[in-house]
């Protein structure tokens, strides 16, 4: 064990470090989000958006009014709490509480609102993957297997918090779908109808990223940001590419810019590496690098190594 001249030592020097910087103390009195609360919200919201798939409750088919109407009640006041506590830690002391919770109240207000668009979205974000996907058996294997669905719907439910300027929780959900999928999509990006992920892994699509309908992206795709060497100064610049109507991205293609627009219909191919603009119609594709087969010696025999 340590003695108790390190023990002390060791503290002093950890504690030195709190009265130096601000960050280590949140206001008094208050708790950041409960990122455990936060999960449990959203993955209760898939159930009410896909009823029967991730819980034993079968209410959405017999008295859906009940099921829908229940749950909502149930998540309102879990998710209030935490989009207040998430307002208090970043707003200015002299705000008032009151003035926080009436703008928590209207944001509840209106997410929970959104909550029927979202559905439709994500119903073509299925049929989206259904159409796209050859391997696919039924719709029901892509909502209830497909981590690239599971990664759009949280993108989806944060995106509506994340428009409504709520501090914390979008990224916490995102990040969730991002360990859970290894598909990091930021609650910033604009993202159209009949979205579709084939595969996923390591796709990024960055934060002014926009992406119209009918885009189909496979893995190791990233859609970033040209430089970020300048720090907080690009806030609210648009960095990430835009991607339009009816565009195909194979995998590990990057595309970088905030002024680069992959135009309708065109085809990126696999490993290409992008930072201009690419006009509708374009197939891109990285030519294939030469191949050199050499043929492979036969074996010698002991006898013939030694004469």
């Amino acid at each position: 064990m340590f003695s108790e001249q390190q023990l002390s030592g060791i503290v002093q020097q950890i504690t030195e470090n709190y009265k130096n910087e601000d960050i280590f103390y949140i206001k008094s009195g208050q708790c950041m989000p409960d990122r455990d609360c936060i999960i449990h919200i959203m993955l209760r919201l898939r159930q009410i958006m896909f009823p029967g798939y991730f819980d034993d409750e079968y209410l959405g088919r017999t008295i859906p009014e009940y099921f829908v109407g229940h749950n909502i009640l149930r998540l309102y006041d879990d998710l209030s709490c935490q989009i207040k506590s998430a307002f208090i830690q970043v707003s200015p002391e002299d705000i008032p509480e009151k003035e926080i919770e009436q703008k928590t109240k209207g944001i509840c207000i209106n997410f929970f609102s959104s909550l029927g668009t979202i559905q439709k979205y994500l119903v073509k974000d299925v049929e989206a993957a259904y159409n796209g996907d050859p391997a696919a058996k039924t719709r029901q294997e892509i909502i209830f297997c497909y981590p690239g669905l599971l990664a759009i719907f949280v993108y989806r439910v944060a995106h509506e918090l994340y428009k409504m300027e709520v501090p914390l929780i979008p990224r916490i959900m995102s990040e969730y779908a991002h360990s859970h999928t290894g598909i990091d999509i930021n609650p910033g990006a604009q993202i159209g109808e009949y979205f579709f992920i084939d595969h996923g892994t390591g796709v990024v699509i960055g934060e002014t990223t926009i992406i119209g309908n009918n885009v189909k992206i496979y893995q190791g795709v990233t859609l970033g940001a040209l430089s970020t060497r300048s720090g907080q100064l690009l806030r609210d610049i648009k960095r990430h590419p835009t991607i339009e109507d009816n565009v195909t991205i194979y995998s590990s293609a990057s595309i970088l810019g905030g002024d680069t627009v992959i135009g309708k219909g065109s085809v990126i191919g696999g490993n290409a590496f992008i930072t201009d603009s690419v006009p509708p119609g374009t197939r891109v594709s990285v030519k294939n690098p030469e191949l050199e087969f050499k043929q492979k010696k036969a074996s010698l025999s002991i006898n013939e190594l030694f004469d």
